[in-house]
Order: structure tokens, then sequence, then C-alpha cells
């Protein structure tokens, strides 16, 4: 879509493609959430497609607008509130939920030092930054962080310290590696509200009958997983790249909860606060349109 698109008309039925692509990670929180819509097994306004691809590949589609619906982390979502709109259902946000950082031995203030990050448009990233002003990162796929803090380097560049996200959190100690900052419970401690990681984002310029019907359809397709957990085993252990089952599940608990199934009042307040806080260091541009489907 091109940068205009917002000011765009909207499409109308006739315009609509007949399959959409979805895209959201391997990761099992979004295989979990998106496979009975993905497999049929619950409807939405228009056929999905899946797109399967790491969250920092589907943040720098999101700002090609490549895909008509995709996941996407907050602080991405920040830069292409212009072209796509949140749903309410489907995203990762809570307490206890945030990246860590963490390192080979007794470091403390990383201002000045070199921290893997799995990426510029992660809000992983973004924490980071509201934290050690000062930082400088190397930027890496997020499952290549862990084996590059362990080593002290990646690609001739030294690191110090790791930003990790995901399953990352129950491993990293088999790389040896200490926890120096939740940043997760920096941010609750900060703000007393949760974290938002993750959206589902739509473009603004579906009908909006179109965009209420995929949140609906997104709702739905967690409601299906929570009745049917066995239903999207297969799907989730397929896609979860080389993690046990333990892992698998712990991953589900963490980070499929109530906000999954709405935002809500406390998530919206949440998410405002870290676009404001993201607008105070120039990491977002303001603005005035709605960040949720109505």
């Amino acid at each position: 879509m091109s940068p205009d698109a917002a000011s765009s008309p909207a499409l109308t039925t006739l315009d609509l493609p007949a399959v959409l692509d979805l895209g959201y990670s391997f990761c099992p929180n979004d295989t979990f959430i998106f496979h009975a819509l993905h497999a049929g097994l619950v409807r939405g306004p228009l056929p999905v497609r899946e797109v399967l691809e790491d969250v920092q590949t589907l943040n720098e589609w999101a700002l090609a607008g490549r895909l008509p619906i995709t996941k996407i982390s907050y602080r991405a979502y920040f830069g292409v509130m212009d072209r796509y709109v949140a749903l309410r259902a489907g995203g990762a946000l809570g307490r206890g939920v945030g990246p860590l950082i963490v390192t080979r031995g007794d470091v403390q203030d990383l201002n000045g030092r070199t921290v893997a990050s799995p990426g510029a448009l992660t809000t992983a990233e973004l924490l980071l930054r509201l934290v050690f002003p000062q930082v400088n990162v190397v930027r890496m796929r997020y499952d290549e962080v862990m084996p590059a803090v362990a080593r002290g380097e990646h690609a001739g560049q030294p690191v110090d310290a790791g930003l990790i996200i995901h399953e990352s959190r129950f491993t990293f100690h088999e790389y040896g590696l200490t926890r120096l900052l939740d940043l997760g419970a920096w941010w609750e401690a900060d703000t007393g509200l949760p974290l938002p990681l993750g959206a589902i984002l739509v473009r603004r310029d579906l009908p909006l009958d179109v965009q209420r019907g995929l949140n609906a359809a997104v709702r739905a397709s967690l409601e299906y997983a929570y009745a049917h957990p066995e239903a999207a085993r297969a799907y989730i252990r397929e896609n979860a790249l080389e993690m046990s089952d333990e892992v698998i599940q712990a991953h589900i608990d963490l980070y499929v909860n109530p906000f999954s199934l709405d935002v809500g009042a406390e998530g919206e307040r949440a998410v405002r606060e870290l676009h404001r806080r993201a607008v105070t260091v120039g990491a977002a541009p303001e603005t005035g349109l709605p960040l949720f489907v109505g």
C-alpha cells in the first residue's frame, strides 16, 4: 500500500480480495490464538491465509503495508498508525510478560555498552532505551541473541548483554546467563499498568464492518482454542522451533490472557502511555487517530 493510503477512500466490498493474508509469528501464543481461524474452524468476514514470519520481519513488512492483517510489535505500530488500526482481540499485553536483559556476568550500567537486540521496531528495544538511553545495540533475530551474549560477540562486534523476548525468558539459564533487569517489571513498577507487547493490526482502508468482523473472528478463534486445547497442539508443535512441551505450555500460559480476548480499558491506557513515552523520546509521531477498532 502506498504511503498516502490513509488519505485514500476506503475499500468497497467489490474491491476486497477473495482471501486476506494474515501474518503472525511461529510463537506458541500466536499459533494457539490463530489456529482455529487458519484451519477454518471459525469463520471471519473473509477467508484468511496464514503467513508465518518472525516478528521483526512482520514489523518491517507493516512499514511497507504488505499485509492486510498482521501481528506487530506495539513499538512498530506507532510508526504505521496512518495505515493500520489495532484489533481489540489477539494481542499480547499483560503483567510478568516483559523482555529481559541478560548478561554473562556482573554488569550493572549498560549506558555506553553494547546490547544484542531482536530489532529496532520491537517494544523490547524501546523499553531498553527508556531505561538506558545511551546504550549501543547490535541487532539480530531474537533466537540469535542468547548465543551471542554467551559468546560475547556477534559478527565480530562485542556483545555485553542481550535483550531477550518470547520463550527465551524460560531458557536463558541454559546458556549460563544471568538476568540483569526484567523490563516488564520495571514498566509495571513505573506506571502501574500492564505492558503492551504486540498487537494485531488491520488496514484502516478496509470497511469498518470487515474490521469489526475480523476482530470478532480473532476472538472466536481464541475462544475455540480455550474450549478445544488439543485441536491446535500439532500445529503449535510443528511451528515451535525446538521448544519442549513444557516451554510451549509455559509460553501460552504467560502470553495468552484476558487481554488477548479484549484489550479492555486498562490495556488501552497502557498502550496510550507507551505511545506517549515513545513520542517523548522521538521514537513515534503524535497522532489523533483512534488506536483500536471501534
